[in-house]
């Protein structure tokens, strides 16, 4: 065999296995590799549980009460209950600060008030090492909601009494202390907590960030069509019947997406682009 056609040979040898190589490098990035999946679940079974009780006292009774089941159970039964009861103020409670409102309102603001700020109390005492609370992040995020619901409640109360100013004249309009009790929203935020009891909730989350991406593209190629017809409209239409509602991209856009994509009344736009001959 002469030299050259062992060059090509060899030259046909070497772009065989560079075509393979480049093929299972296709096929591990449309198929997982199944090993290393294997491996990393492994490692996140051997990884242990984090459980914030591990940072406790072993005695004494705010340890022994952070520990209960009953305890945990009791505060999310309070959080449901807190609330379905935003939503009862929100409909009846007409003052716009709390000195204000009706005695049964007020109750029951001192009484969510103080439950959470014990639950955090017991649960702040239970840590062996007060710095610890830090490491721990729906504590960190219990502190936060608690020191707002306790300035709301109390600081903002005391505040009105002791300027003997009952319509907050003294703190603002009217008009901003309505914006305040928006804050009041922010306890809503405690709900999460009950991602820890359903895990069910979590695992739906988790399937949303997943789908997230696909849905991005989607709405990407979405936006990309309504463009290129959204000028297609706008250039066919300007001299007819209908070039009021196609009178600009934007407007054609908005047509589209509203009465050609979600069809709502859809067969308006029709009847129109049929009456001026477009398309």
């Amino acid at each position: 065999m002469s030299v050259a056609a062992l060059e090509r040979k060899s030259a046909f040898d070497e772009d065989k296995s560079e075509a393979g190589r480049s093929d299972a490098n296709r096929q591990q990035t449309l198929f997982p590799d199944a090993k290393a999946m294997k491996d990393h679940l492994r490692e996140q079974m051997l990884k242990p549980e984090y459980d914030v009780a591990s940072f406790y006292h072993t005695t004494g009774f705010c340890q022994w009460l952070a520990r209960q089941s009953l305890f945990e159970k009791t505060t999310l039964s309070v959080i449901v209950a807190n609330a379905a009861w935003i939503a009862v103020d929100t409909d009846h409670n007409n003052a716009d600060v709390l000195v204000n409102a009706h005695p049964i309102f007020q109750i029951a603001e001192h009484v969510f008030c103080m439950f959470f700020l014990f639950e955090w109390t017991v649960r702040f005492c239970a840590f062996k090492s007060k710095c610890d609370c830090r490491k721990d992040t729906w504590f960190v995020f219990d502190s936060v909601l608690v020191s707002t619901m306790v300035v709301e409640t109390w600081l903002m109360t005391a505040v009105l009494l002791v300027l003997g100013n009952g319509s907050g004249g003294l703190l603002g309009n009217a008009s901003i202390l309505r914006v305040a009790r928006l804050l009041r929203l922010s306890r809503m935020a405690r709900m999460a907590r009950l991602l820890r009891a359903m895990p069910e909730l979590l695992i739906l989350l988790k399937g949303l960030k997943a789908a997230t991406r696909s849905v991005l593209f989607t709405l990407t190629l979405l936006i990309i069509i309504i463009y290129v017809f959204g000028i297609a409209f706008t250039q066919l239409c300007g001299d007819t019947t209908c070039g009021d509602d196609f009178g600009g991209v934007i407007a054609s856009m908005h047509i589209l997406l509203v009465q050609g994509a979600l069809m709502n009344d859809m067969m308006d736009v029709v009847d129109q682009l049929q009456s001026a001959n477009v398309g």
